[in-house]
């Protein structure tokens, strides 16, 4: 599978990265970057074979199998419609897109013209979730009440994170992830979602407290930052136990502790490259069955994380420019 990486900032090299260790099947085939200079440098350095100074003029190359889309949020929308126009498979990079109503718009289209496409939230794909499902449905800790789950790194320098233009925030970026987590464990049948933040002079989002209350009863309380590191923990509270996940981010150990706090099973996640491959191995994958989505990131999931979003911004009075 030959692939095309548009963009070439920091998750490109993570990506390229990946393909390169993969090995047989995969192979890092093009990158295309707005300045020439700047993606023949990434191919060099990152054994890429074709440099692009155009993002149109990479995906009209017949080679090209499949589509990284690693820019930013705000321009996700408009290089997966030109992906689309030339028919393109697409794997596209978190927050798949600035809003709910661009994700149902460009998924629509990709269905309708039999287009592969799926979101890039690679937690989404790693060993870990299965572990994690296997666990709980073990029965190890019982029924299921509640989880917490934080993400935060020090970022509130880059351009991305603090520029609204930019769909920039620590939501999109950040609280996306631990969303998913929450998800993931308890599903999405919510009775609603209520959150706070602190913003930046920007008006940029850079702290988010968010709480899901599910119909059930479940609760799950999230928060993330941009200002500082946190200890990036998940733990998911049963009436037997918790489960403790270090790094929600990249799984690195999940420990399972019963009602006394006394850790009962510790579990080490499978070494990996660097945990993007997991993506490209679904994504080749699915292709190879001719399915037009991945079953570990399912259209409607994706558009049910852009609705929960939606909704935060709208409480916090975060409008992008150009919505």
């Amino acid at each position: 599978m030959k692939i095309g990486i548009i963009g070439a900032g920091n998750i490109a090299r993570s990506i390229a990265y990946a393909i390169n260790g993969l090995g047989d099947g995969y192979e890092a085939y093009a990158v295309a970057s707005r300045d020439l200079q700047k993606a023949e440098v990434f191919a060099k350095e990152h054994c890429v074979k074709r440099a692009y100074g155009s993002y149109e003029e990479m995906v009209q190359d017949e080679n090209v199998d499949l589509v990284y889309i690693a820019t930013p949020h705000s321009h996700h929308f408009e290089h997966m419609k030109l992906c689309l126009q030339y028919r393109k498979p697409m794997l596209c990079e978190k927050a798949f897109t600035m809003n709910a109503a661009q994700a149902r718009e460009i998924l629509a289209e990709a269905e309708k013209k039999k287009v592969f496409l799926t979101e890039a939230i690679w937690t989404r794909y790693m060993p870990s979730r299965k572990m994690i499902n296997n666990l709980i449905q073990e029965g190890i800790i019982g029924t299921l009440h509640s989880l917490q789950a934080n993400l935060g790194y020090p970022m509130a320098h880059l351009d991305r994170m603090k520029k609204l233009e930019l769909a920039g925030g620590a939501l999109l970026d950040l609280s996306v992830y631990p969303l998913n987590f929450a998800s993931m464990v308890l599903g999405n049948d919510i009775e609603r979602i209520e959150g706070n933040c602190q913003k930046l002079p920007t008006g940029a989002d850079c702290q988010d407290s968010i709480v899901l209350f599910y119909k059930d009863g479940k609760m799950a309380q999230l928060y993330s930052t941009m200002m500082s590191a946190t200890n990036r923990l998940g733990v998911i509270y049963g009436e037997k136990g918790y489960i403790e996940i270090t790094n929600i981010n990249n799984c690195e150990k999940i420990s399972v502790f019963d009602n006394e706090h006394v850790c009962v099973r510790e579990i080490e996640v499978p070494r990996q490259i660097n945990g993007y491959e997991y993506e490209l191995i679904a994504c080749r994958e699915a292709l190879e069955q001719g399915a037009l989505e991945c079953p570990h990131m399912p259209h409607s999931e994706t558009i049910r994380i852009m609705e929960w979003m939606d909704e935060l911004r709208k409480q916090w009075n975060i409008v992008f420019p150009g919505e």
